[in-house]
């Protein structure tokens, strides 16, 4: 069996606060594309990882998240077979785009499949939320809007299903702690629609890699994209498209130019 893990796009991304414990209040307009990750699942003893793909560098079987995604349903489901996972890494590492925690909500998925679980949608949701704050969103792969830290989500219909869309990301990882670290403090306002919307990590993400800025900047130059925004903490950027060729043309301009860059070329779900 195999499961992809769509990569997640904040539309918009309002920070209103920082709460006692540290963590920060935001209000989010999730979306996801229709590519990603790939995971899939075989016979085997116990439950093991094994990582491959462009951006498998780096990452290894041994506490991944996709593993924790693995015990944790085990555990709840009394599972005792075995599961051999194999990821195929297709998305960039820390680039904004929800790759661990799609990684590990594509996991519940494929897995309550494999283990023919009976669980409940909310038990699933519990458990994605003790994984981290965007696996609830990545696990429903569905435009949402998420309050508090993110994982507390009402489904919307942001108008933006098939839209194509290119995604960019200048090659260099970026910490969400840091990013988060050095958000101004400044509550600009809640979020409502998300065209008109902002992402208040830009900045701070700017600052620590300037290159997110000339990649908003390659994004916006044709002027042919309908929203230009960076994703989640960044480093990865998109461009809405109202035509695939508008989007394609773009996407050529930007590898001539920066051929080290990554980028994808898909639609939203």
């Amino acid at each position: 069996m195999h499961e992809l893990a769509y990569a997640k796009l904040n539309l918009a991304l309002h920070v209103r606060g920082r709460e006692a414990d540290g963590y920060h209040r935001i209000e989010t307009a999730f979306a996801f594309a229709e590519d990603g990750d790939r995971l899939g699942v075989a016979e085997g003893e116990g439950i093991g990882l094994r990582v491959r793909g462009p951006f498998a560098d780096g990452l290894t079987g041994q506490d991944n998240i996709v593993l924790a995604a693995a015990r944790a349903l085990a555990e709840h489901c009394g599972v005792e077979a075995g599961a051999a996972l194999t990821l195929d890494k297709r998305l960039p590492v820390a680039s904004g785009i929800g790759g661990g925690s799609a990684d590990a909500a594509a996991a519940l998925r494929l897995l309550v499949r494999w283990w023919d679980c009976d669980v409940t949608e909310q038990a699933l949701v519990l458990i994605a939320r003790g994984l981290g704050a965007d696996v609830p969103a990545c696990f429903f792969s569905r435009t949402a809007r998420g309050e508090g830290r993110g994982d507390r989500l009402e489904f919307a219909d942001y108008g933006v299903a098939g839209s194509p869309v290119l995604l960019v990301n200048p090659g260099l990882p970026l910490s969400t702690r840091q990013v988060f670290d050095r958000w101004s403090g400044e509550d600009g306002g809640p979020l409502r629609d998300p065209r008109l919307g902002r992402n208040d990590l830009e900045a701070p993400a700017c600052a620590l890699v300037p290159e997110i800025g000339e990649v908003l900047g390659a994004l916006a130059s044709a002027g042919t994209a309908a929203m230009v925004r960076m994703s989640g903490s960044g480093a990865t950027c998109f461009a809405l498209f109202e035509n695939p060729e508008d989007r394609d043309e773009v996407g050529r301009r930007i590898a001539a130019a920066h051929p080290h860059w990554w980028q994808l070329a898909t639609r939203l779900r």
